[in-house]
């Protein structure tokens, strides 16, 4: 299988494309910069890209977008989070609209911020739409896929949850100060953290890829813990106390009220019925081991 990959080296994108080549798929990077080998250069920005190098590609994965949390959420960078997921999907998916022989398959990130935040109720593929800025940046950039399903193309959004690695994303943002004892939970902890190891995350990524899964499909363990919960299992992990909530004022300097309420002090406890409806087997459901296997404490 040919699969040609957007956001190919990001966290994710490199874990997937060792991944393809370790069971002897060949994954062919899009990328916007230097393009080597079979690399297809482009531009979604300017919406450039030559769609007759995707013929012959079986499948595409795409995985472009800048970190939801790495900056500040000004209105200018807002507006770039949602252009750049939105003028990515767009080009894939119309680029693939406009050929034959090409991919038969889109699997489009997404995440599980679509489905806004609450600390009570549980939610799968088929609740509704949240409210507040990451919800209607969700939902924009799955709709973005439309061309391609209109076209007969095969498309899953996968939202996503906080997906485990030691090698970057969030936990690896949390790791320093957790490894110091100066970790802890955010506020009353109370709020839901749906979470996913990378292992599983690549693990179901390649299932959806092989088989029928269309639509929405949550990429999450089946056991989301609350904030709490993991401030202290990770603590546990790394042998470091995680006692001591984490104050607000903090993170609220760095990075704004907006994105430090919405991000660390509000979440939603997200299933994955897709995943599991299809006999997907997760290796790490629970929290501890798949902590201990992502950080090397087995």
């Amino acid at each position: 299988m040919r699969v040609a990959i957007t956001g190919a080296t990001g966290l994710i994108g490199t874990a997937l494309v060792a991944d393809l080549r370790s069971r002897g798929h060949e994954p062919v990077r899009i990328v916007r910069s230097s393009p080597t080998g079979t690399d297809i250069p482009w531009d979604p920005a300017g919406a450039v890209l030559d769609a007759t190098r995707l013929v012959g590609i079986d499948a595409v994965v795409n995985l472009a977008g800048p970190g939801i949390g790495d900056h500040r959420w000004t209105a200018r960078y807002k507006r770039e989070l949602r252009d750049a997921r939105v003028a990515a999907t767009t080009l894939i998916a119309e680029s693939l609209a406009t050929i034959s022989g090409g991919p038969a398959t889109l699997v489009s990130a997404s995440g599980v911020d679509y489905y806004g935040a609450d600390e009570s109720a549980t939610f799968d593929e088929t609740s509704p739409r949240g409210a507040g800025f990451l919800a209607d940046l969700c939902a924009d950039w799955e709709a973005s896929t439309a061309a391609a399903a209109a076209a007969g193309i095969r498309v899953a959004t996968v939202r996503t949850g906080l997906v485990l690695s030691a090698r970057g994303g969030a936990l690896g943002k949390m790791l320093p100060l957790f490894r110091f004892g100066l970790g802890g939970r955010f506020g009353s902890g109370r709020q839901w953290q749906s979470w996913i190891s990378i292992d599983d995350y690549i693990a179901a990524t390649m299932h959806i890829l092989e088989g029928p899964i269309a639509g929405p499909v949550n990429l999450t363990s089946p056991h989301p813990v609350t904030n709490a919960e993991f401030a202290k299992t990770l603590g546990r992990v790394l042998r470091r106390p995680a006692v001591i909530p984490v104050p607000k004022i903090g993170p609220m300097l760095l990075f704004g009220r907006e994105l430090v309420d919405t991000l660390l002090y509000s979440g939603h406890r997200v299933v994955p019925r897709v995943l599991e409806a299809s006999d997907f087997t997760f290796t790490h459901p629970d929290l501890e081991p798949a902590l201990r296997a992502v950080l090397g404490r087995d």
